[in-house]
């Protein structure tokens, strides 16, 4: 029987790359840290970033919405409009415009492994 979820991750080609942009960049929490694997916290929820000894991390198909195949994590924000550009200016590679929708204001990004993530703020 399954008893919970015990976690979710990325693969990183450079998994101190990887922390440097996760941590430096969008601001989480670094919990654990080895050459084969990172947990990180992002306001009490932890994700983990899995290396591949170097191996380039497979190109997904995306589109302005995310990834056509996979989990997606999206990132939660006060102003989506401020984070992107926030993002950008830290080298981060935007895939989508600010799109305003009725169940929130988001943008596509990816992050230096190209895994393809969104970042929300929730309707007012």
């Amino acid at each position: 029987m399954i008893t919970g979820l015990r976690d979710v991750y990325v693969n990183v080609a450079d998994m101190d790359r990887a922390v440097a942009f996760y941590v430096g960049v969008l601001g989480l929490t670094l919990v654990e840290h080895s050459e084969w694997w990172s947990t990180l916290d992002c306001g009490g929820m932890r994700f983990g970033l899995h290396g591949t000894g170097g191996s380039a991390v497979p190109p997904l198909p995306h589109d302005d919405h995310g990834p056509h195949a996979g989990a997606v994590l999206t990132f939660q924000t006060d102003d989506a409009h401020a984070e992107a550009a926030r993002l950008q200016k830290a080298g981060a590679t935007l895939l989508s415009a600010v799109v305003p929708q009725p169940w929130g204001t988001l943008f596509t990004f990816a992050d230096p492994d190209g895994n393809v993530h969104k970042c929300m703020q929730p309707p007012e």
